[in-house]
């Protein structure tokens, strides 16, 4: 089990999520912010600190088509290089290692949240 940021977070990027993560799984792209499920221990302190409700299990995105897409995003995060890069990030161990990684998948980046259309 690990956790996922969905459509909320889309150019917001709170950072509340962040300053309690107890092992720093949660890396910033340019539009939206990811969580390394192969990093996260499921603690859950990012979903209840999350003050646009963005953050969800991955069981529960499991079952629900819009979050799924998220869910599938973030592991292509992780495991496919992003956009102008030639590896993917992978686990780093750490999203202070690595910084702001300033990039987003294609689905982030095109992203238009329906009631913005």
């Amino acid at each position: 089990m690990s956790y996922i940021i969905g459509a909320n977070c889309i150019d917001v990027l709170d950072r509340s999520c962040i300053e309690v993560c107890p092992v720093d799984c949660i890396y910033v792209g340019s539009r939206k912010s990811y969580i390394n499920g192969a990093e996260c221990i499921d603690c859950g302190a990012c979903e209840v600190e999350c003050p646009v409700e963005a953050i969800s299990v991955d069981r529960r995105a499991r079952k629900d088509p819009d979050l799924k897409a998220f869910l599938e995003d973030s592991v292509a995060f992780f495991e496919l290089p992003l956009p102008g890069r030639d590896a993917p990030l992978g686990n780093p161990g750490g999203a202070q290692l690595v910084g702001d990684v300033g990039d987003d998948t294609e689905f982030v980046a095109d992203f238009v949240a329906e009631h913005s259309a």
